[in-house]
Formats: C-alpha cells, sequence, structure tokens
C-alpha cells in the first residue's frame, strides 16, 4: 500500500466519530453508531482490502504486535464493553428486558454514556493512526541475532532474566525492575513450552510447562482477575501460529467461562486477604462456589455487576465528564507534571508521594469512588486525556501513544533479532500494561523504565554474547 492509501485508509476511521458527533442530539444512536464504529476499525485494520500491515509474516503469525494484540485489548476494553453498561441503563440484564413493558426514557446519563462511548472511538481511532504511521513499510532491520541456534536459548534467557528479576525484588526501591523481568521469563516459558508440543522435545515441555502453569497457580490464588486473563491471552497468542484453528474453537467458550465464573471466583478468592483463612482454602471455597447450581443467581448477580461496573469502568467515565468542565475546570499538565514526578525511583527520594493517593485524589473528587472503601479505581489514557484538555486532548494523547506503541514494538524486533523474541517475549512482557493502558502516573513510568530495561536487557546479552551483531 502507498502513502496516498494509508492517509485515505487513515481518514475512514474517523467517519463513525463524526457521524455520532452530527447525532449528538439523538443519544441512543449516537452511542450505536459510536460503538459500531469501533467494530468498523476493526474491520478497516484487519479484514478489509485496504488492510495495512507489515507483511514480513502471514497476519496469523503477527497477532502479537500492537496493530493487532494492543489495539484489540486496549480498544475492545475502552470501546466494545461498555455495551454491558449500557443494556443495563436501557433496562436489560444479559439481553433480557427487566423493567418489561416500561417505557425507556432518555436522560441526563444516557447523554453522558453516548459522549463516553464517542470520546473512546476518537481514542481507538486515533491510537490506530499512530500505530499505522509507525508501521515500517520495509521488513525492520535487524542489528542483533541469537548467537546460537535451538531453543536452548530460551532456556538461557528465561534462567538470566529470572536471576537479574530475584535481585532486583529484594532491594528496596527496585520492584518495577523487577516485574516486567520476571514477566519477560514468563513469556520464554510460554514460547518454550510451544516449541516442545512442536518439536516433541520432553526437556523442553516440562521446564516451559512448569514455570509456566507454576505463575499461572500464583495468579489464581492472587485474588485478581487481570492475572489470569493475561496468562490465558499469551498462551494463546503463542499457541495460534501453530494450532490455528484449535485455538479460535476454543477462544469463545474459554472466553465465556473466563467473563462468567471469574468474578465471583475471584471475589470468593478475596477472602484470604482479611488473613481469617488462607489463599488455598478460599480457592477451594470459590471451587465449590462456581459448581454448585444453587449458586447460579449469586453467580449471575456477581458477573452482571463485573460486567457493567467494572470491565469497561463506563460509568466512572460518565463521572468524570460530568464533573470536568462543568464543576472542574481541565487539568492541563497538572497530571503530566506528577506523572514526571513518578518517574523518579524512590530509593533516590524518600520523600516521594504516593502516586497510588495523588492519582486517586482526582478520582475521589470527582465522586468517582468513595475515599472510605479500599477500592483501586485508577483512570485510563482516554479519561485523563480528557481530564486534562478536553476532546482534543483525547485526540493528540492516543495519537502519541499508538506511535510509541509500535515504535518500542519495532525498536524490540530490531534489536533483539525479529518478531518472537523482540515483539512476543520482550515488548509484550515490558510492555505489558500498555495494553489496556493505565493512568498517566503508572503509563509514563511503564513506558519510561520500559525503555530503560529494554535497552539495558539487550546490553547484558550482547555481553554475555548470547545477542551478536547481524553482520
Amino acid at each position: 500500500m502507498n502513502q496516498k492509501n494509508k492517509v485515505q485508509t487513515i481518514l475512514t476511521f474517523y467517519l463513525p466519530a463524526v457521524l455520532s458527533y452530527l447525532l449528538i442530539n439523538s443519544p441512543v444512536i449516537s452511542y450505536l453508531v459510536a460503538w459500531s464504529g469501533s467494530l468498523f476499525i476493526f474491520y478497516i485494520t484487519w479484514f478489509s482490502p485496504v488492510a495495512y500491515y507489515q507483511k514480513d509474516l502471514p497476519v496469523y503469525q503477527q497477532i502479537m504486535r500492537p496493530l493487532f494484540l494492543t489495539q484489540f485489548i486496549f480498544a475492545g476494553f475502552m470501546c466494545v464493553t461498555s455495551v454491558f453498561y449500557f443494556l443495563d441503563h436501557l433496562g436489560y440484564r444479559y439481553f433480557t428486558e427487566i423493567n418489561y413493558g416500561a417505557e425507556f426514557k432518555e436522560s441526563e446519563q444516557t447523554a453522558l454514556i453516548a459522549s463516553c462511548q464517542r470520546l473512546c472511538l476518537l481514542g481507538h481511532a486515533a491510537l490506530t493512526t499512530g500505530i499505522l504511521l509507525s508501521i515500517k513499510t520495509a521488513n525492520i532491520k535487524i542489528k542483533n541475532i541469537q548467537a546460537f541456534k535451538g531453543q536452548d536459548f530460551l532456556v538461557w534467557l528465561g534462567v538470566i532474566v529470572f536471576a537479574i528479576g530475584s535481585i532486583c525484588q529484594s532491594i528496596a526501591g527496585f520492584s518495577q525492575i523487577a516485574l516486567p523481568l520476571t514477566t519477560v521469563g514468563i513469556s520464554c516459558a510460554a514460547v518454550l513450552f510451544v516449541k516442545g508440543i512442536t518439536t516433541k522435545n520432553i526437556s523442553y515441555i516440562a521446564i516451559g510447562a512448569s514455570i509456566f502453569f507454576v505463575n499461572f497457580l500464583h495468579a489464581s490464588l492472587s485474588g485478581y482477575k487481570e492475572p489470569i486473563i493475561t496468562n490465558v491471552i499469551v498462551l494463546a497468542c503463542v499457541f495460534l501460529p501453530y494450532y490455528k484453528k484449535f485455538v479460535l474453537y476454543i477462544s469463545i467458550p474459554t472466553a465465556y467461562v473466563l467473563l462468567y465464573f471469574l468474578p465471583t471466583y475471584n471475589n470468593t478468592i478475596r477472602q484470604s486477604w482479611s488473613g481469617e483463612i488462607s489463599a488455598e482454602d478460599a480457592q477451594t471455597q470459590a471451587l465449590k462456589t462456581i459448581s454448585e447450581d444453587a449458586n447460579e443467581d449469586i453467580i449471575e448477580q456477581t458477573n452482571w455487576a463485573f460486567l457493567t461496573e467494572r470491565l469497561s469502568e463506563t460509568n466512572m467515565f460518565t463521572q468524570f465528564i460530568d464533573y470536568v468542565p462543568r464543576h472542574h475546570d481541565y487539568y492541563g499538565w497538572e497530571i503530566v507534571e506528577n506523572s514526571i514526578e513518578a518517574l523518579v525511583p524512590r530509593v533516590f527520594w524518600s520523600g516521594k508521594p504516593n502516586m497510588e493517593s495523588v492519582s486517586m485524589e482526582r478520582v475521589y473528587a470527582a465522586g468517582a469512588a468513595n475515599p472510605m472503601s479500599p477500592v483501586s479505581a485508577k483512570t485510563r489514557p482516554v479519561v485523563d486525556a480528557y481530564l486534562s484538555w478536553g476532546i482534543p486532548g483525547v485526540f493528540f494523547t492516543m495519537l502519541l501513544y499508538g506511535l510509541l506503541v509500535q515504535s518500542l514494538c519495532n525498536l524490540a524486533e530490531s534489536i533483539f533479532g525479529g518478531y518472537e523474541l523482540g515483539c512476543v517475549i520482550i515488548f509484550n512482557s515490558i510492555f505489558q500494561g500498555l495494553w489496556r493502558g493505565n493512568n498517566f502516573e503508572f503509563m509514563f513510568n511503564n513506558i519510561f523504565w520500559g525503555f530503560i530495561i529494554m535497552i539495558a536487557l539487550n546490553e547484558v546479552l550482547k555481553l554475555l554474547k548470547i545477542l551478536r551483531p547481524a553482520y
């Protein structure tokens, strides 16, 4: 595709957004157009004849690049999942009308929901624009390659990053370095596992499966949903190039099980947080809860609350739009300044503010969470962009987001020797937080220190002669 056609493709992303703003006086229709707009962008970038992506690999072998995986997760959570909250607002539950016969009447909340969806669609279009603008028209220039053949490379890499991560974990103030390195090790294990199956190598299967599933078990005892979902996504993505039909066939039932049972499972696991029972006992109780037919109503109620309140966070977004600028001026550069302060490691600044508390201040101010509640309700990039500079802020922030995400992936592939190591293992481990995004304070931290970690790890691997120049 030439540059002119790429520009024309990008311009089509904004047609649904323009139409949704023209229908602003009909909130329900405006919402539906904006919601459908994200599906339209998915189609244009993935399936249409004008789809623009790197041609060095078939599509199913490069799904962990930002155009596919990051866009799917980021826009999927940000834009598509809002339909559950919208259905709840219309008076439906699981696509079944609750107040049968009662006439739905549009309200101020309906307009706020539509406004949120329009901003999300604009953010989705800008994100995808940034990704497309950063995609290399030619193959990425590889600067380094593996110093030796075979999958033993993954074993050594996993051992090295685990060792460095363990050392960092034991040093106060270095936990933010330990986490991405540990994630690199988990990704190595997942790739080694699938390589072992495809090559029928028992050693690779044993090593990869042991590391990956021990981590999965730990995630299942944490009481958090995201680590479990993330592990499933990673495993599916590394298996897809080799077992495409199998992964596609089980993807829908797996997603159903995760979304339907996981909220209840995790709510039960969290009983262990009080210390009254162990995580293992809580897990046993959780499995019993979701397996008994008598608990079906509890599971449905918990699941619907998760789908409408936590999955898309649309309700919280409407409160921010109602708060700014009606009751509070746009924040301008205030959130960005906080985010720059967050880059300083606490080991060098003992009086550094707690960024969790700093970021929650605007949440409490907007009434999106109760200060007396222990819940963490941090904002997302589109929300912080809107709070800072309004509609233009959403466009330019998400455009820069897309440019950065794809550029970091390009760099990782270049200095780590290609797609598998550079994109699958390094980029999607170190920058995993960018899949869904976070508030500015945590997102800036992930990008800056992730870049430092990636460059440092590359130098260490070259020093140990695990990577060598590609000449």
